[in-house]
């Protein structure tokens, strides 16, 4: 069993209970799924009344919607658990989660990029949107592959790893402004922008999912393509 696996269980162990009440009173995966969507609008709702309002010295507001996009990341696992448990999983429940999930991503990166460009965090906001272009592209990539019978779940920087990657590097970065302060930065002469500043906490990790996500998207092409070649 896989770390992944561990850490996954533990979270079943904890939410079961939560299960075992929707259960109860009627909750189905697809009002569970729905909620996550809401919660990733007010996450979106967060970074453009930021981007509006706050001003460069105000990371808090990166902090708050870092957090309810986590929680709206626990419904994702939560509708999956109840329609195993509730014996309610379906072909169009399936469908609809994945659907639904796809705009809430979509909706999440719009309030980054828009943050980040209202704040003159131009060049940031470019590797946002390669990372919303590489989060599609996993999922699209798994989604074409096993209409064509390929199982393509392989690679990292699937849809969890990427909302912890952006959920805790966003509480990081107000916590450390908080910390250090908004305006702490490291210059160095031969680049043309800082090596590093408060916000990096949160926008540095946002590259790494740019460089991971489309990676594996790639990684999933070529192992679909081994897959077919082997049917062909």
């Amino acid at each position: 069993m896989t770390w992944k696996d561990s850490a996954q269980q533990m979270v079943y162990t904890l939410i079961n209970p939560v299960i075992q009440l929707f259960i109860k009173v009627g909750v189905t995966p697809n009002m569970i799924t729905f909620f996550g969507f809401v919660l990733n609008l007010a996450a979106t709702i967060v970074f453009i009344f930021g981007a509006e309002y706050g001003d460069r010295s105000n990371h808090n507001y990166v902090g708050i919607a870092g957090f309810i996009i986590l929680f709206a990341g626990l419904m994702d696992m939560l509708d999956g658990r109840l329609a195993r448990l509730g014996n309610m999983a379906n072909k169009y429940g399936a469908l609809y989660d994945s659907v639904v999930d796809r705009f809430s991503e979509m909706y999440m990166f719009l309030g980054i990029c828009y943050y980040l460009v209202s704040h003159d965090y131009f060049l940031s906001s470019i590797f946002a949107f390669i990372a919303m272009i590489g989060s599609i592209m996993v999922s699209y990539t798994r989604a074409r592959s096993e209409g064509l019978g390929v199982d393509c779940s392989v690679g990292i920087m699937q849809r969890p790893e990427r909302i912890l990657i952006v959920g805790i590097s966003a509480i990081l970065c107000a916590i450390t402004s908080n910390i250090i302060g908004y305006d702490f930065k490291i210059d160095v002469d031969l680049l043309p922008f800082p090596l590093f500043e408060t916000i990096s906490v949160f926008t540095f990790p946002l590259f790494i999912l740019a460089i991971g996500a489309n990676m594996t998207a790639y990684r999933r092409l070529m192992y679909a393509r081994d897959q077919l070649s082997k049917t062909a």
